[in-house]
């Protein structure tokens, strides 16, 4: 049985990805995203389950920090999560001043709390679970949680199904030590984050390599690096898998023109969605190119 880490503690989000991504595992959770990739690259467990984006609130900064430093890990498959809450209590509570919830949680439900618990003040907490149980220490009067949190804490449903946005998703991530990679479907996603030198146009020039190569991009965050002002690492997101030649000869290009790149996985994607080929932008487009240019340099074709 393997050990999967997990952005704990019980009852968030994460665990219900966890349970998705990797069923029958040793679940193991842990009080931040950092501890639980720390958890990968100590050799505590043999994967971390950890937030990457949500569809309201953008990107989740802590995975984004976390994976581009220290040792590498790789994503090797994701998840992706309708966001409907459940609203906690504590058994025989009648009168509601304090919501607690992880900050992007409380951001989904703004207008549900001011429709349905006008008055209630929003307090942040590390996570939705950790408001569960601040609640059940009598700490805040109702928890703002995922639907799984109930099965864990002796509380009791106040509402459930709770968004204001419907159709609010998150993505998840199960990342490893870097290995064998999953095998190409078709559907894939490659992720990588890239650090590019401080002048005009250099990121145009990053986007670039991949459109020529008729590669779609499907996600863009900027970082900073931490060391000096103005300088960001670029977390790029794009369809397709490290073994396919045309995403290899982008990764290539990406390297070339980059300070440093890290390769931060590549895996099916979740949506099931196709990839649309541009016409010469196919493999076998990107593979017949190179046998060409090898049969002029062996002088055997001009």
């Amino acid at each position: 049985m393997s050990r999967i880490a997990y952005f704990g503690p019980q009852g968030t989000f994460t665990e219900q990805a966890a349970r998705r991504l990797a069923p029958g595992e040793e679940l193991i959770p842990a009080e931040t995203i950092p501890a639980a990739l720390a958890a990968v690259r100590s050799g505590a467990a043999d994967a971390a389950c950890v937030p990457i984006e949500n569809s309201v609130e953008g990107a989740v900064t802590a995975t984004l920090d976390s994976l581009s430093e220290a040792e590498p890990l790789v994503a090797v498959a994701e998840a992706l999560l309708p966001v409907h809450f459940s609203v906690l209590t504590r058994p025989g509570t009648t009168e509601i001043r304090t919501v607690a919830s992880h900050p992007h949680a409380l951001a989904q439900v703004r207008h549900w709390v001011e429709a349905n618990l006008p008055g209630a003040h929003p307090v942040a907490t590390s996570s939705t679970a950790a408001a569960a149980v601040a609640v059940d220490a009598g700490e805040f009067d109702a928890a703002v949680t995922a639907p799984v949190a109930v099965e864990h804490y002796p509380l009791q449903v106040l509402a459930t199904e709770v968004a204001d946005v419907r159709d609010a998703k998150t993505r998840f991530l199960l990342v490893r030590a870097p290995g064998e990679l999953p095998a190409p479907t078709g559907a894939d996603r490659t992720s990588i984050v890239a650090a590019a030198t401080n002048r005009t146009g250099a990121l145009a020039e990053l986007l670039t390599e991949l459109a020529v190569r008729g590669i779609n991009l499907t996600k863009l965050d900027a970082r900073p690096t931490r060391n000096n002002f103005g300088e960001y690492r670029f977390f790029i997101d794009f369809e397709g898998h490290v073994a396919e030649p045309r995403i290899g000869d982008a990764l290539a290009a990406l390297r070339r023109r980059c300070r440093n790149v890290r390769f931060l996985g590549s895996h099916p994607r979740a949506d099931n969605g196709t990839t649309e080929i541009e016409p010469g932008a196919a493999n076998e487009d990107f593979t017949d190119a190179i046998g060409w240019v090898e049969s002029v340099r062996k002088g055997a074709q001009a």
